[in-house]
Parts: structure tokens; sequence; C-alpha cells
């Protein structure tokens, strides 16, 4: 996974990221002009060609984040990779357009539809009459029935991570001859369009024993224009070869090489000459650009760079002092690293980076589950105190993408069912988030139990003692401690908030630094500067805020108003902990105080967000064709489980209603598409309400690729098409000025 966003991995489909919604309108026709204006954000970026302009052979070696664990992707392990793996030698029914709408796959499918609904829903499949897999078998009835039977959720032997839709049907037979398949459904499902995808052969999903361990690393059996030579762990690489008994368009490539390169080591790799094809990180990307002699990818790197640095202000303290004794390294040293480093910024020039936003979205998640967020008023007071805009921009204007916020949490813009949504919930709003805490009980700079000031007094004058004073307590952050953890919201300076003397800020930062010259201001201590009353006093709701709002936290019953709020500390994560860093200081200008803990990739969710050992965190989703089928689990309302556990599925916000339950449940058995869309805009408003995920921006998707390579790159929401992937066929004029190597060697 990438990190600008840790993301779960449990929801895959033919859309995903691994692997992934709106509403209140009326329902939108096929070709209604509403949909003609909902175009992607951004366009896949893959350096199309025409097939006649791909020379045959050679090799792609493709970056994955690891040698996949299994095969097989419906088993809980299954990755990215398991699924680029499956796309190239499996059968994919239905893929993805550029809008990430299913479209059946002529190679397989002369047609699919829906031939019944009474007494019950019959679609018949018409197959391809050459498809057939790679022993000459031909593609058929009792392929699907044993991945149906596999996948039913009936037989326990089987194991499984999913059988959403698989457990509808009642039957599945041959048709009128061996090219059709009928299934009928028990109950009626708006998503068949999911099913059969990929395909896998009765010889991997007719047994236990054959589904759980026959296809984790060897698939023997395949039907797609690449067919898997071998699985090597060792050396970490996974190996396609072109399919002698594929009968659509022939792969232009000879081979693809998945070759497993950690994020953190993807730019050594490419300069390396290890890969051909990388998704990269910003950090990456701007560095190939600056290879090329430009700034970055795109024009305002800079104010990418300052944030990012904000982020990891804490990190670069503690290597500072190693960082001053690489300064002090001997002539010739330095000599040779300034050659290494022209040497290696020459290698990174035999790259571009393609760009695109990927089918996925960040959002900010809020355990409301107990604590203070278990109050809807203060999950809504957060969600108003944060400039969803701001943040898009942050992240994605220095990439040249369009920083638009993200309105759904059911689908993307370009999507058929996405709307914004947001109003549900309402922009931007400081007052309005402050009024929200008034009526839950906080108050604004109320008292604070001495207990606790004593223990953050001690905090500060620890860390005075062992010179460990962060810089960056202008903007509210301490430095960090030896658990990952810094709290933002103390000991702040007065008139340097977040958005202080901008538009959205109180405009009184001199007043405030004039009146509080020593920089410091306790919360409830007797004598505090304030404007109007005594200490801790609130006026009443629409009073303009005090003149040290920014500077003041909410309290409650003696407490102050504390969210904790875990980010990832990975190498990739840079990005994510800019958002985070912007995020709290967002937060600081109503009351709100974080504690901000870094925790290792690895045990993020199983940890912290599964496990719910948050308050606040960032993750991202990923988009779907099928938001009915896929996005139920995440947004289902946790029920008591038989052992007295909370079952939240993969609902790790943990808040839910019935009604949103009753909206996916409607929108799984209609048949009418417009209806469909309409009844999942519904369930989004109300999510949006309910203030536990709130959507930031679509996710970047950058990818480092050889000039000469054509149909690869950043592929947005479309499925794709490995078959057309290869070398631009070279010419008199691109052989005599590319200086760009064919790459044919594994």
């Amino acid at each position: 996974m990438s990190h600008d966003g840790v993301r779960p991995s449990a929801t895959r489909r033919a859309a995903a990221f691994l692997l992934a919604g709106a509403l209140t309108v009326s329902a939108l026709s096929a070709c209604s002009s509403d949909e003609k204006e909902n175009r992607p954000l951004a366009g896949q970026d893959i350096a199309p060609a025409g097939r006649a302009l791909v020379a045959d052979g050679g090799t792609l070696r493709w970056a994955v984040d690891a040698v996949p664990a299994t095969l097989n992707t419906f088993q809980a392990d299954a990755d990215a990779a398991t699924s680029r793996v499956a796309g190239a030698v499996l059968p994919s029914l239905f893929r993805l357009d550029a809008r990430g709408r299913p479209q059946p796959d002529p190679a397989y499918l002369e047609s699919a539809k829906v031939v019944d609904t009474e007494p019950r829903q019959v679609v018949l499949y018409r197959l391809d009459q050459q498809a057939v897999w790679s022993d000459g078998r031909e593609i058929g009835a009792a392929d699907f029935a044993a991945q149906w039977r596999a996948l039913s959720g009936k037989d326990s032997a089987y194991w499984t991570a999913r059988n959403a839709g698989y457990d509808r049907i009642a039957k599945i037979e041959r048709g009128h001859d061996d090219l059709e398949v009928k299934v009928t459904f028990a109950r009626p499902y708006a998503d068949w369009k999911s099913l059969f995808t990929p395909l896998y052969p009765k010889e991997v999903m007719g047994t236990p024993d054959a589904f759980n361990d026959g296809a984790r690393s060897k698939l023997k059996v395949t039907a797609g224009p690449f067919a898997l030579k071998k699985v090597d762990r060792e050396d970490g690489k996974v190996t396609l070869v072109r399919s002698t008994r594929w009968w659509g368009s022939p792969a232009k490539l000879d081979k693809i090489v998945l070759r497993a390169v950690p994020r953190d080591e993807r730019l050594d790799a490419l300069a390396e000459n290890k890969v051909d094809l990388a998704e990269v990180d910003p950090d990456d990307a701007e560095r190939i650009a600056a290879a090329h002699g430009t700034k970055t990818t795109a024009a305002s790197q800079a104010a990418a760079g300052a944030e990012r640095e904000k982020a990891e202000k804490a990190e670069k303290a503690a290597k500072k002092e190693k960082e001053e004794k690489d300064k002090k390294k001997d002539e010739k040293k330095g000599d040779e690293d300034a050659a290494e480093a022209a040497a290696r910024r020459k290698a990174l020039r035999r790259y571009v980076v393609r760009s695109s936003l990927e089918p996925a979205y960040t959002q900010l998640a809020l355990n409301g589950s107990e604590g203070p967020l278990a109050d809807e008023r203060v999950r809504r007071a957060v969600a108003r105190a944060l400039d969803r805009t701001k943040l898009a921009e942050l992240v994605l204007k220095p990439l040249g993408l369009p920083a638009v916020p993200v309105g759904s949490h059911l689908a993307l813009a370009g999507q058929p069912a996405y709307e914004d949504n947001s109003g549900a919930l309402g922009g931007q709003d400081t007052k309005g988030a402050r009024a929200l805490l008034a009526d839950a009980g906080w108050i604004l700079g109320g008292p604070v139990e001495k207990q606790a000031k004593d223990k953050k007094d001690k905090k500060g004058k620890d860390e005075d003692e062992a010179g460990e004073k962060d810089t960056a307590g202008s903007k509210g952050e301490k430095s960090e401690d030896d658990d990952g953890t810094y709290i933002v919201g103390e000991d702040d300076k007065p008139g340097e908030a977040e958005g202080a003397g901008d538009h959205g800020g109180d405009g009184r930062s001199e007043e405030r630094a004039a009146r509080s010259a020593d920089g410091k201001q306790y919360l409830g201590e007797p004598g505090a500067a304030r404007h109007g009353g005594a200490p801790g006093a609130y006026a009443p709701m629409g009073t303009a805020a005090p003149a040290r709002a920014a500077d003041t936290v909410m309290a409650k019953d003696g407490k102050a108003l504390s969210l904790r709020f875990v980010l990832p500390s990975g190498p990739g994560s840079a990005s994510l902990r800019a958002v985070g860093d912007r995020i709290a200081r967002m937060l600081r200008k109503v009351g709100i105080r974080t504690t901000i803990t870094k925790v290792p990739d690895d045990s993020y969710f199983k940890d912290h967000i599964a496990s719910g050992e948050y308050d606040l965190a960032l993750y991202s989703w990923p988009a779907t064709a099928f938001p009915a089928t896929d996005a139920r689990p995440v947004y289902a309302k946790p029920v008591p489980g038989a052992d007295g556990e909370l079952k939240v599925e993969q609902n790790y916000t943990r808040v839910g209603t019935d009604r949103i339950d009753q909206l996916f449940d409607e929108a799984l058995v209609t048949l009418d598409a417009g209806k469909e869309r309409e009844l999942m805009r519904k369930a989004d408003s109300r999510i949006w309400a309910g203030a536990a995920s709130i959507p930031l921006y679509q996710r970047p998707q950058l990818t480092a690729a050889r000039p000469r390579l054509v149909n690869v790159g950043a592929f947005g929401f479309r499925t794709p098409v490995y078959e057309d992937m290869g070398y631009q066929e070279r010419t008199p004029s691109s052989a005599s000025t590319s200086s760009v190597p064919s790459a044919t060697s594994s």
C-alpha cells in the first residue's frame, strides 16, 4: 500500500486499490446531462498508443510492494500484487472504464444480461466461443459453479475473505449450449456484475484444499494474455510470460516481471536500472523531476516541502547531530559523493513521472465508540473546524493535480453515483464548531484540574532541562517523546496560531502578542489575560470569540478537550503527517487539543485502528464500482456479538445507524440502476451527518516509467489492458534522439 494514507486491504473488487457515494437528487439516467458533466478530476496518464505503434517483445520490470503471499484474490492476505497477477492471467468478465463503470470484456463475453426478474432474478452469460483455459478446456458453467460453491459461505472448510453476492445465488447451470451459463439468484442482487471477476478454474475452486493452499504460489491453469511462469520468493520476483493459448490480441511484451521493492527503496531501484515502472511517493517524484532540471512534477513544490518539513521536524531534530558530522567528512569523500549524486541524477533522467488521481480517497476517521467523540456534536465540531480545500491543496496542488475535496463516501468524481453531499454536515465554520462544542458542555477557556496543569508544567520543565524544547513550539508542537508522541496545543505562543491574520483566523494576532508579552497563558489560571469576564467564563452563544480564543482549550468537568491523533511513521508517510499536522492546527483554532502519536506502519491498523485505540486517524478507502456491496461493511452499524464483543466489520469509526443499513439493503435488491444510485446518495448524506468519517482528498497516483513504455502508468479508474502494454516502436528519428534503453532483460 502507498502511504499518502495507509489503507485497509479487506475490500477488493474489480475497481480496487487493494484492493477499493453521494445522494439526495433524482435518479440519473444512463445518459443524463448531470452524468455527462460528472467527469473524473484527472484522466489516466499511460502514454496511450495504438497497437501498431507498440514493438513486439521486451520485458517490463514492474515494482510491487512485496511478492504476493497468495495468488487467490478471495483470501484474506491477498494484496495489490495478487490483483495484478490475476488481472494478467485470469478472466475478468467485467472491466472498469475511464469513469469506473463496469463494462463486459469482449475477450470473454459476447453478452451478459438479466433475462428474468420473476419469480427470481436470472442472469445469462454468453461466453466467447474461443474462450479456453490454458489446458485447452472450454471456460464454462462448471467453473462458475465451483467458484459459487467455494464463495457462498455455506462450507466453512473454504477459507474465504468474503462471500458478498455469491451468498445470494440459488443455482448455476448450463444454458442452451456450452457457451451459455445461467445464474439464478435466491434474492435479487443489484451488483451482479461484480461476480466472477476474476474467474478461477474449477481446479482452484473445486475443493477446500485446492482453494486454501493450491493457489497460494502457483496457478497451473490460466486464461489471459499472460501465464504464470514462476513465483520466486527468495529472489523477490513473480514472472509472467506471454500466453500461447490466448485467443485475443497477443500480448506485445514477452514478459512482465513483478519485482518486490519496498517504497523507501524505489528511487534506488530506478537509479540502478532494476525496474522500468514503479509507483512512487511525492518526494521521489520530485527528485526525478529535479534530475530533468525542473523544480517538481508541478510548479508549486515549495509549499508542500515546507509542510512536510514541519510534520517531520521532530524526526529531523534527532538526526541533526549526525548530519553535522557528515558535513565534516574529508574533501575526497565529498568529491566522491558529488560524483555519485551526479551519476544518480543522470540515471534518473531515464524516467518520467506519469500522474493521475488514484481511485481511492484519504479520510479523517473519528472513533465514536468512547470519549468526547462519542458525542455527535463534538464530531460535527471537529468536521466544521476543517478547511478541506486547504488540506486537498496541501497534497495535490504541488503535484499539478486538481485539489478538489471529495464530496462522497461512496463514489468519486467521474463515477455515475458521485454527488457532493458534504452539505449534510456543512463546510468550515469556526464559530459554528465552537457553538456545537458549547452545546455539548465544553467551555472555551474553562477551568482545568490543577493536576493536569502540573503534569503539563512538569513535562515542559523536563524537556527544557534536557535541552529538547522544539522550535516548532510557536505552532503548538512539543518535542517528540520517546514513544513518538507530542501534543499540539500546549505552551502556545499567542498570535501564531494557524490561520491568524488570514481570512480564516481571528485577525487579532498583533493584539494578542501585545497583551501577552511573556508568550504564556495557562488554562484556568487566575490572572491569565482574558478579553472580559472572569477566568473560565463563557459568553452566550453568538458572542464574538475572545481575543485569545485560538490559543485557548475547551474544557469540561475540569478536563481539557484533548484527542489522540494516531499517524503512521513509515518512510512514505511524510505527506500524511503533514496533513495531520495541519488538521491539528485547525482543531486548535476551535479549542481542541491533539496528542499526536506516530506508530510503525505494520502495527497501525492492527494495534490502533482495528482495535479502536485512537480518537483521530488518517487512512484511505478505495472507490468501487459496487458501493452497495463493498461499502456496506465499512458503514454498517456495529452490533454486539454472541461473545459480548462489538462486531464492527470494517466500520473502524464504530458509528452507524439502522437507517443507513436499511438504505444499503434496499440498494442491493433493486435492479433499477437509477434507483440504486439514489439510495446510495441518501445513505451517503446520512454518513456525512454522522460525522465519523470525513473524506478529504482523492489520493495522488504517481508512477515513474521509461519514456518509451506505452499504455501503462497512472491508470486512474480504468482496468489495465495487459496485452497492449509495451515499448514504443522505434523510428529512425526516435532511435537517434532517445537515450532510453529497451530494458528487455529481466
